[in-house]
């Protein structure tokens, strides 16, 4: 019989994904932590080509690093109107150093001689669940198609959230709560995928 995961490290600092990852997880026994609650570990280089092998790479080194169970994600948006971009990039578009705000911002000036045809994106998660001796034990994906919108509205979310309008909705992952967001976003059908398949193999 495998022993249940009783402490699960989410390999990211930041705390929008964790609380979206916590609300998902809410109610089963399992105490959450984040790289924030631990001691200072190498940078994990994501270096993948896909989101998978980045979900990969950081699950394996901070699980690794940490000696636990470790669940990573690598997310972004690809806009199909600038060739997939900024995709596996999302994170550290145009450079280290920026905001949300100021990628957002880039990517709207990049975007403004597109028609609205163009204007088509897709939000995407792979989500790498590792054990403590660093071992990979599910990868799953998840995505959301929609258009970006043409400036930033709602204060909800983080990220590019902002300029996302998932496809039958008129409102931005900013506005939309945060039930509907888990609900149709590309994290939230990710995260069902790892938690049916840890429930399965009796691990939760």
């Amino acid at each position: 019989m495998n022993e249940k995961i009783r402490e699960l490290l989410i390999a990211t600092g930041n705390e929008g994904k964790v609380r979206e990852f916590a609300e998902m997880m809410a109610g089963r026994d399992v105490r959450l932590l984040s790289l924030s609650d631990m001691p200072p570990s190498p940078e994990i280089e994501e270096s993948g080509a896909t989101f998978v092998e980045n979900a990969i790479l950081k699950a394996r080194g901070q699980a690794l690093a940490h000696g636990m169970w470790t669940l990573a994600d690598d997310s972004g948006l690809e806009v199909f109107g600038l060739g997939g971009r900024p995709g596996v990039l999302s994170a550290r578009y145009g450079g280290m150093g920026l905001s949300d705000s100021d990628r957002t911002k880039l990517l709207l000036d990049e975007m403004k001689e597109l028609s609205e045809l163009e204007r088509g994106a897709r939000f995407v998660c792979a989500l790498a669940i590792a054990s403590p001796d660093g071992r990979t034990l599910l990868v799953e994906e998840g995505e959301c198609r929609g258009t970006i919108a043409p400036s930033p509205l709602g204060m909800g979310g983080f990220g590019y959230d902002p300029i996302f309008v998932p496809n039958g909705f008129t409102k931005t992952f900013a506005e939309l709560g945060t039930e509907q967001k888990e609900a149709i976003g590309h994290r939230g059908k990710a995260s069902r995928k790892i938690l049916s398949n840890l429930d399965r193999m009796g691990l939760l």
